[in-house]
């Protein structure tokens, strides 16, 4: 049975550096010390304040790292950004004043190697610098998920995915949350990180992961050696199923995790947490799929208000299904694939989530039966 620990915490540097270095000591399967090469990889989406909580605070990450420094380790701090800002999101984030005077590397990942993940997958091309380390932290935040229900610390992992990759997957996965899940899977595995910590202090919830979701403060720092295992107890927290969360399920049916957690510490749930909507992205006869999921389903929006056609949504479409002209944005809701990388990676919250009336009206009956 995998142990979680669970550990009430703020962005208090004095009280969080003992918090992760007992956590890391108590959760690391591996021991770090002289010489070892560590990465850590935390979510870096992009440009965003703290405060924002969309990426993983600067102090936790900072925490981590002191700790591999003080065993005589090496530090590499990485991540590939939905958008290639990884700079500003140093400088908007925090990092750059956090880590000053710390001997760390931040690198952006930009090479990649060819691994096999297993079928259906095969061989993909994943982060050579995430593979070849001695040792990998992985310090997820954690936030609501229009696609994906949540993102904690198995998703935090797909990160480790360069570029414009990313979205190429996203297509090639298209509609089928399951099969995405899958893939996210595969990838955690071969990536195989020694501890996962998730920064719950300040987390996310609603139309997550970017700027359309809502900031909540929780409270807490939760870590283990299996990710599986932190984002099964995190979901018991927040009150949902692990079931819904396709990467767990995906997990324990491919046989690489049970739901048996061991929890340790300052374990608390969590109530009136909201989640983002869910709909079922394929359902019905298969020769009205498209109909259906083009009137029924939610889909991506924009608030003209917000909106300054930056271009970043259209540039990162992997479907092609946006386009513009000089005063608006506009989606192609046939050929989008309901990814919501365009949410994702949209730097001033002006996109989201939003129902069609007639889901709408759907979804309150079924509610009422």
């Amino acid at each position: 049975m995998d142990k979680v620990f669970f550990r009430k915490a703020e962005y208090d540097y004095t009280i969080l550096k003992p918090l992760l270095f007992e956590m890391i000591e108590s959760a690391c399967r591996a021991s770090i010390g002289k010489g070892t090469r560590v990465l850590i990889k935390p979510n870096l989406l992009l440009p965003a304040k703290p405060e924002a909580a969309v990426i993983t605070h600067p102090l936790v990450v900072k925490a981590a790292a002191e700790y591999v420094l003080e065993k005589g380790g090496t530090v590499k701090i990485s991540d590939s950004p939905a958008i290639s800002l990884f700079a500003k999101i140093l400088k908007d984030g925090g990092y750059r004043k956090a880590f000053h005077g710390l001997d760390v590397e931040f690198k952006e990942f930009k090479t990649s190697v060819k691994i096999d993940i297993g079928e259906p997958f095969g061989f993909i091309e994943i982060a050579k610098d995430a593979l070849e380390a001695d040792a990998v932290i992985n310090i997820a935040k954690l936030k609501t998920h229009a696609q994906m229900f949540l993102t904690l610390g198995v998703k935090n992992l797909f990160g480790c995915i360069v570029g414009l990759k990313k979205p190429e997957w996203h297509l090639r996965s298209g509609i089928d949350r399951e099969m995405f899940a899958r893939l996210i899977v595969r990838i955690h595995r071969a990536v195989s990180p020694q501890i996962t910590i998730v920064d719950g202090i300040l987390g996310m919830e609603g139309q997550g992961p970017g700027k359309g979701g809502t900031p909540r403060k929780i409270g807490v720092l939760v870590g283990g050696s299996s990710a599986f295992a932190v984002d099964v107890a995190i979901c018991r927290m927040l009150g949902a199923n692990p079931d819904q969360l396709p990467t767990n399920k995906a997990a324990k049916e491919l046989g690489l995790t049970g739901y048996d957690v061991d929890v340790t510490g300052d374990y608390e749930g969590i109530n009136n947490f909201v989640f983002p909507i869910q709909d079922t992205l394929t359902f019905g006869p298969r020769p009205i799929h498209r109909i259906l999921r083009k009137h029924l389903v939610q889909r991506p929006a924009a608030d003209k208000n917000l909106c300054k056609l930056c271009g970043e949504c259209w540039k990162y479409c992997p479907a092609k299904a946006i386009s513009h002209d000089k005063e608006k944005v506009s989606f192609d809701y046939d050929r989008c694939i309901r990814c919501y990388c365009c949410i994702e990676v949209c730097p001033e919250g002006a996109l989201k989530a939003v129902e069609t009336l007639p889901g709408k009206i759907i979804r309150r009956l079924l509610l009422t039966h």
